[in-house]
């Protein structure tokens, strides 16, 4: 096992890898609670807790935080998504310790002062802003909520303006109490480091978390369908994403769905950087990815273009979906993708915050944790008829598509039929 794995008796998870040959070790504190755990009226309560968790605890002011982290010469942050949230510190290993200790105490004790709460209400409305004015992010959170209309990852992690508006510290620490308990959390660690001291360290400075079991999250199963959602905004450029329903993050099917996408848009050598960039010079930037969720996952391509181009660029990415629907992928390109993928993952995994990362996420998600050679394997597995069953079962279902730019929905609508 590549990996160290302990459940405390409160409930706590701790797994770590160790790599004796770094001096630094990355430490993050994941929270299985994120958009989709939330009531309507805690729309975007699990991302404004995050930024609370900075805002001071009983023993340390935000400053004292801040300035600790910057004392240790320490790499420190956050985030949310819709399934989990992570407070995360990259630190040399002699101080290791101390880094933990606040981050901890940062999420074990925080104070939630009303002050603090109505101060970063407005940070996280000027947030909401920003997303609104820039298109590209903008597009991005219409394509979720299209694509899973009735489904929970499909709202927006920042929440809505009127919820993030009225957050009160009593909501922050009911909602804490429901979702941060012992068994909610996992300590993941990776670097330069001894497992039990990381245990130790979990065991002592976490111990003022609720304890409880993991808080029931109901499965949901996402409903194929069409969809099109525009934001008819004045904009230099049209953004597009077009996607489909894909596989979730426990699917055995996810390798050759990496690859699959790794073809199509995931590299500049591939089909629709070739054929939409390179040939044509319809865009500046067009790629696709995966997102992979605990019961649901999307196939999705972004590409941004002027608004005289928008029809020709939705044609072209259906069109070079369409060819691989009926004619599959060559050998010769299954072979590039799976040495391209094998590559960037090999490489971003000598870095030890994306190992831990790895652990974490893998942990707190419930999904299947293998090592690096493992993983070759898996890909290595995948054949043509695989990608071709793949791609059938997700591509040739019905598509969503989302378009921010000066754009109406009948026009949107009659490119997507």
């Amino acid at each position: 096992m590549f990996y160290d794995r302990t459940v405390l008796d409160n409930g706590i998870t701790v797994i770590s890898e160790s790599i004796p040959t770094v001096r630094s070790v990355a430490l993050g504190i994941w929270v299985a609670a994120g958009s989709r755990d939330e009531t309507p009226e805690e729309a975007g309560i699990s991302h404004f807790l995050e930024h609370m968790m900075f805002k001071g605890t009983s023993k340390r002011s935000a400053m004292e935080i801040s300035e600790t982290f910057d004392r240790l010469g320490a790499e420190v942050n956050a985030f949310t998504s819709e399934e989990e949230t992570c407070y995360y510190s990259r630190v040399i290993d002699l101080k290791a310790p101390e880094a933990f200790a606040v981050l901890a105490d940062m999420v074990a004790d925080s104070a939630f002062e009303e002050e603090d709460a109505i101060s970063e209400r407005e940070v996280v409305l000027e947030e909401i802003s920003r997303t609104e004015d820039t298109p590209d992010h903008k597009v991005d959170v219409l394509f979720s909520a299209a694509m899973w209309p009735d489904h929970p990852v499909g709202r927006p992690v920042l929440g809505r303006r009127e919820t993030v508006g009225a957050f009160l510290p009593a909501q922050l620490r009911s909602y804490t109490g429901r979702h941060y308990r012992t068994g909610d959390v996992v300590v993941a660690a990776a670097g330069n480091l001894a497992h039990d001291e990381v245990t130790a360290m979990a065991a002592s400075a976490l111990a003022g978390l609720p304890t409880g079991a993991r808080a029931e999250r109901p499965r949901h199963a996402a409903e194929p369908g069409r969809h099109v959602a525009v934001a008819t905004k004045e904009t230099e450029q049209a953004h597009i994403f077009w996607g489909s329903l894909s596989v979730d993050a426990n699917s055995p099917d996810r390798f050759a769905m990496g690859l699959l996408n790794a073809v199509l848009g995931g590299s500049m050598a591939s089909r629709l950087f070739q054929e939409i960039r390179e040939k044509r010079g319809l865009v500046y930037a067009v790629n696709s990815f995966n997102q992979m969720f605990g019961d649901t996952g999307a196939f999705a391509v972004y590409a941004g273009t002027r608004p005289e181009n928008t029809k020709q660029v939705i044609e072209l990415i259906t069109a070079e979906v369409d060819k691989v629907l009926d004619s599959g992928i060559t050998a010769a390109e299954l072979d590039r993708a799976r040495e391209s993928v094998d590559g960037h993952m090999v490489l971003g995994l000598e870095n030890t915050n994306r190992r831990m990362m790895r652990l974490g996420g893998a942990e707190v998600g419930g999904r299947e944790l293998l090592s690096i050679d493992e993983v070759l394997e898996r890909y290595a597995a995948v054949t043509l008829a695989d990608i071709q069953r793949v791609a059938i079962d997700t591509l040739g279902g019905p598509r969503t598509l989302a378009v921010v730019g000066p754009h109406t929905v009948e026009e949107i609508e009659a490119l997507l039929a």
